[in-house]
């Protein structure tokens, strides 16, 4: 048995997607220490996402990438005194605020496993975690370094009940598809004709209704998937990262590009196919 941990730092700011591919990391170390404090690190945009799993113990936001926001978020950092951070980003900007936490010990990837590979200067301990396999494997072999088994993946997410969905249960939808037709990326996007016309297609052949998920600055899109649709899709109202969960636990099935929604459905569990193209 690992030598038992008492208050831990987890550091992965983002991108939401990220987030979803660190989940079977944290989750195999929650195994291996289970009345270890786990705190994670993260950008203020994604805490609401992070609220919903049961493995960490609380989160603590970086709300503003300035100095200031820096200085804040050091603060409640040290005042914990954590006996170990683990940093799972590899930035040299993810790796220095695992060192400024005042943690004992700093673990990250060796240089020829990070993004950036001046990070592992910043780091006490190197993991050599290489690149082999998905992401979420990489993460799990950083993990190993305080006992937790790598063949473990579990994605702990504890959907909520979200107003938007009985909003859309309210309006007479039974079982849909969704369908998320942003991306932050403009080429990761899926022209939104073609996904009306998977919606059309999907109501003809299996009397499956469709959701047009969108976000910030996406509305336009959405609009455009529910005309090409001919009434075979509706649009959702604006959601919030709460909102995606519970949608996404209760979806029949996803059509996404490649963007952090998608990932979030896949470890839902709900069936995905995911639309890649110059990525």
């Amino acid at each position: 048995m690992p030598e038992p941990l008492g208050r831990l730092l987890v550091v992965r700011l983002g991108s939401l997607g990220d987030l979803v591919h660190t989940l079977p990391a944290v989750a195999a170390i929650r195994l291996v220490h289970p009345f270890a404090q786990i705190d994670w690190l993260v950008d203020n945009a994604h805490r609401a996402f992070l609220d919903l799993v049961p493995a960490i113990s609380s989160t603590i936001p970086l709300r503003k990438a300035t100095s200031r926001g820096w200085i804040q978020s050091l603060r409640e950092l040290r005042a914990r005194r954590y006996d170990v951070a683990i940093d799972f980003q590899g930035l040299i900007k993810s790796a220095a605020l695992a060192r400024l936490s005042g943690a004992a010990r700093v673990i990250g990837f060796d240089r020829a496993s990070a993004r950036e590979g001046a990070s592992s200067l910043l780091y006490t301990e190197r993991v050599a975690a290489g690149d082999a396999g998905h992401v979420i494997d990489k993460n799990l072999r950083l993990a190993a370094r305080l006992g937790a088994p790598i063949h473990r993946r579990e994605f702990p997410l504890l959907p909520i009940p979200s107003p938007v969905l009985e909003q859309l249960r309210a309006n007479g939808l039974g079982r849909f598809a969704l369908l998320n037709c942003g991306a932050a990326w403009p080429n990761k996007r899926w022209p939104p004709e073609r996904f009306g016309l998977i919606a059309r297609w999907l109501r003809e052949q299996h009397n499956l209704a469709s959701v047009a998920l969108w976000g910030p600055g996406e509305e336009s899109i959405a609009e455009e998937v529910v005309r090409t649709s001919e009434g075979a899709a509706l649009m959702a109202p604006q959601t919030t990262l709460t909102d995606l969960v519970a949608i996404a636990a209760q979806a029949e099935i996803m059509i996404s590009g490649d963007t952090g929604p998608t990932h979030v459905a896949s470890a839902l569990g709900t069936p995905v196919v995911a639309l890649f193209g110059p990525t």
